[in-house]
């Protein structure tokens, strides 16, 4: 076998390895890191938004934009990394991440309604300053944890490619 066909052969199996996890349901680790950082910055937002209403919760939505800013780069990596998790499954990427990023918000609203404003806010409204502190690296070591009581859509498969 030549060099050539031997990469070729090579490149064909990768192609075919990545393609059947990325049909098996489930997140390689850049993928479920990816959307974990998308959950926590979808967090941040409602927490923002709902706790600007609630007395001392003024300046918090100001504080999520800070965040967003400040973490542009990052987040920017997360949605490449889902839409191309989407294209690779054959789903409607924009389509895709627009209807995950609402899921993710609308799992914190319906959190938020259920504890009450008040409640949610005294519990939630310091994560906007504890984010504002983090560095990339510690965004990233919060994004790739696995949390039981808010999973992933998908969950990590066991092998990393």
């Amino acid at each position: 076998m030549t060099l050539k066909a031997y990469a070729f052969s090579l490149i064909l199996l990768a192609l075919t390895f990545s393609n059947s996890y990325a049909a098996s349901g489930c997140y390689n680790a850049q993928e479920f890191e990816a959307e974990q950082g998308l959950r926590i910055h979808s967090e941040l937002m409602v927490i923002g938004l709902t706790c600007q209403k609630v007395r001392g919760g003024e300046g918090l939505y100001n504080k999520y934009r800070k965040f967003t800013n400040k973490n542009q780069y990052l987040l920017g990596q997360y949605e490449t990394t889902m839409l191309s998790h989407f294209r690779s499954t054959g789903q409607d990427a924009e389509a895709s991440l627009h209807d995950l990023r609402t899921e993710l918000a609308n799992e914190v609203s319906q959190k938020a309604i259920r504890m009450n404003m008040a409640a949610f806010c005294r519990h939630y409204g310091g994560r906007i300053d504890q984010a504002l502190t983090m560095d990339h690296d510690t965004i990233r070591r919060w994004a790739q944890q696995e949390w039981p009581t808010q999973p992933a859509s998908k969950p990590k498969c066991n092998r990393y490619y």
